[in-house]
């Protein structure tokens, strides 16, 4: 798996040094888009009266805000692990996010306020022509700005790239409605520029909220993408001796820092010296193919030599199997000779595990009375 330092393959390391220098200069660029769209804004706004482009300014303020609190947390993020921190620092992009949420937030509730106010004490807008033309050609810069940052957000998996991405094309939009006002204005002279207001307070809440809660997912954990455990779980599956692969558990420190661990059933007459050449193999080949750094593998073995066991691990399977909240039984293995059999049960949500084991105890004590039954708990944390 190459070279290490610090408990991480050089290869993460330097993949990480790119994807920092991505993101920071993709959030120079934001930066300085963003107030320069802010200031102009402004300026069209204090001179036209117009509540609709102040607060469009005031979003375009935010955003660059929320560009400099990303470059931050992307940098504290990329300090190397040490010994009080040996997983490194990749969550604080999570916490950076969550203070860009609260930003985003206290805009959205701040414009909400003052659009309200307009509406009750209304003020007439003042457009011209060449002011029309600086907020189309804002919406232009807008659309650029939010391709390209959700392309680099996409090329180097940054969800924070790529809600900013997102919310640049967003905003593109909520500019073009403040445009269309304008123009219904010079045309009708029916002014909706406060209620422009309050809708584009309300998507700027939405959004904050929405950012919120995505980010205290990655901080609180949350179930692993389907698609990655499924692929990695076929993936040692595809090895001859690997009759299954359970309990696959995938702890995240950071963007594209993924630390797992796995069961796996083996034939139980593999050596200890077949087992570990068998887990150096696939600590390789997962992240090879995943940059999953696959940190533990665990063994359970299956009888292979007793037909008697096979009917047993039948009659079992069935029995556990026949409760909804049994989603799988795994590590089977009976000692005919010493009376005792042994598996592990994952759980649904539905019930407590403590109540489960006992109840299938109890079930599997009366088909097999002399026989000592060991449950273990599992939980549903992957597909």
């Amino acid at each position: 798996m190459g070279k290490q330092q610090e408990g991480i393959p050089m290869n993460i390391v330097e993949e990480a040094t790119q994807r920092r220098k991505t993101i920071i200069g993709t959030s120079i660029i934001g930066i300085v888009a963003n107030v320069f769209l802010s200031a102009f804004k402004a300026i069209i706004g204090l001179l036209s009266h117009s509540i609709a482009i102040t607060l469009d300014a005031v979003n375009n303020l935010s955003d660059a805000l929320s560009s400099l609190i990303t470059i931050v947390g992307t940098m504290l993020a990329g300090k190397l692990p040490n010994k009080k921190h040996p997983m490194g620092y990749g969550r604080i992009e999570y916490l950076s996010g969550m203070i860009v949420s609260a930003i985003v937030l206290y805009a959205g509730l701040t414009s909400l306020v003052e659009s309200v106010k307009k509406i009750i004490w209304p003020e007439l807008a003042d457009y011209s022509t060449p002011m029309l033309i600086i907020i189309a050609a804002a919406i232009l810069v807008k659309i650029v700005l939010g391709l390209f940052v959700k392309h680099q957000g996409l090329k180097v998996n940054s969800s924070s790239l790529i809600a900013s991405g997102t919310d640049a094309m967003f905003d593109a939009i909520l500019s073009a409605s403040v445009l269309a006002s304008a123009i219904i204005y010079l045309l009708t002279s029916v002014s909706l520029e406060a209620y422009v207001g309050v809708i584009i307070s309300v998507f700027i809440i939405k959004s904050g909220l929405e950012m919120l809660s995505e980010t205290l997912d990655d901080i609180l954990g949350k179930r692993a993408d389907k698609e990655l455990t499924v692929k990695i779980k076929r993936m040692l599956n595809e090895e001859e001796v690997v009759r299954g692969a359970y309990d696959l558990i995938i702890n995240n420190y950071g963007p594209n820092r993924n630390y797992a661990s796995v069961h796996l059933e083996l034939p139980d007459v593999m050596t200890v010296d077949e087992v570990d050449v068998l887990s150096r193999h696939l600590q390789e080949k997962v992240y090879r193919e995943t940059g999953v750094v696959l940190t533990g593998v665990g063994v359970y073995s299956y009888n292979t030599t007793d037909e008697e066991a096979g009917k047993i691990r039948h009659e079992v399977m069935k029995t556990v199997m026949s409760h909804e909240w049994a989603l799988q039984m795994h590590g089977f293995y009976v000692d005919m000779q010493a009376k005792e059999m042994r598996f592990d049960v994952v759980f649904s949500f539905d019930i407590l595990a403590s109540d489960g084991v006992e109840h299938l105890y109890h079930e599997l004590k009366e088909l097999y009375p002399d026989y000592r039954i060991q449950v273990s708990p599992d939980v549903d944390i992957t597909d």
